[in-house]
């Protein structure tokens, strides 16, 4: 996402995308949710929804989860997100504090989530492409993306991009950074020598 100022080299994206949701909506900054939004349009083929699901099962904020569950709505073609509809079950919420009903009357709803429990007017979660990198460009600044690209949206492929940088990390440790299993781990560092081994 394009902000100003230096961030993290190569963060965990599904960490990133649910704190950035939690910020915005705890502190009602529609200009981080709106480039949260726009990014999610652009990338979430790229998001590994395992773990979205995961770490939103650790969030208690209504809002947050209703925000989640209404995305999976709007991106209801991509079967994997169909899980997150689960996390909020509650009544209709409107993302906006006060003066709903004046802005859906006046500019409708936004239609990436008709249909779901959040309500958002049509003029509050501006689409701004500028704001986002495009996958060619973010594929060279973020090496778990640029690896999800070549073998899917896994948790493989993180530890492929983690092992690229630290290729003594042990098994265990590379199975805890990247929140994948021993085993997935294990078969990764296995491949990843073979390769590796194999060039040198």
């Amino acid at each position: 996402m394009c902000f100003a100022g230096d961030g993290k080299k190569n963060p965990n994206i599904e960490d990133t995308l649910v704190a950035a949701s939690i910020s915005a909506i705890n502190n009602s900054d529609f200009r981080i949710l709106s480039v949260l939004t726009n990014w999610i349009g652009v990338h979430f083929t790229r998001i590994n929804v395992d773990r979205l699901f995961r770490v939103l099962k650790t969030i208690s904020e209504d809002k947050v989860l209703c925000y989640w569950s209404a995305v999976s709505y709007w991106l209801a073609q991509d079967r994997r997100f169909i899980r997150l509809q689960k996390l909020y079950d509650g009544k209709i919420l409107d993302l906006l504090e006060t003066g709903s009903d004046f802005q859906i009357s006046r500019y409708g709803e936004d239609k990436r989530f008709v249909g779901s429990k959040l309500r958002v007017p049509s003029n509050l979660l501006t689409i701004k492409k500028s704001d986002i990198l495009q996958p060619s460009q973010l594929s060279k600044l973020h090496d778990a993306y640029k690896y999800r690209i070549i073998q899917g949206p896994t948790y493989r492929a993180d530890m492929w991009a983690l092992l690229d940088h630290f290729p003594e990390i042990s098994i265990a440790e590379l199975a805890r950074q990247t929140y994948g299993s021993f085993a997935t781990a294990w078969k990764v560092k296995h491949d990843w020598n073979i390769l590796n081994n194999a060039a040198a």
